[in-house]
């Protein structure tokens, strides 16, 4: 058995990120925490994801839809989708993103 400590995971801009090719599974999880106006930018990737929002408030970008999201939230996104997400309040944000893939492959779509 393998017992990984978040705190020993690569940091990532605002991410710890576990990447399941590492481990031997299928699946890369990326621990957000944004602080208020963290943004990530416009991208998709080839496979499937699932945001899970932990604490705080985004303004969250799926394909051309665009909603706030909070503390509780599921958000499902199909492969090929654009999506991104902005903290919108005034406390940081937590989410885990769930990416169907051993590792993180991102094509961005906005300039940093």
């Amino acid at each position: 058995m393998t017992n990984i400590n978040l705190e020993k995971l690569s940091l990532v801009g605002m991410s710890r990120e576990f990447v399941g090719k590492n481990y031997s599974v299928g699946t890369s999880i990326s621990f957000v925490t944004a602080p208020p106006g963290g943004k990530v930018r416009l991208h998709f990737h080839d496979y499937d994801e699932i945001i899970l929002v932990q604490e705080g408030r985004a303004m969250c970008t799926v394909g051309t839809e665009q909603r706030e999201v909070h503390a509780g939230d599921v958000i499902p996104i199909p492969a090929g989708t654009p999506h991104g997400f902005m903290n919108i309040g005034e406390t940081s944000l937590r989410q885990i993103d769930i990416h169907a893939h051993p590792v993180f492959v991102t094509q961005w779509l906005e300039e940093e």
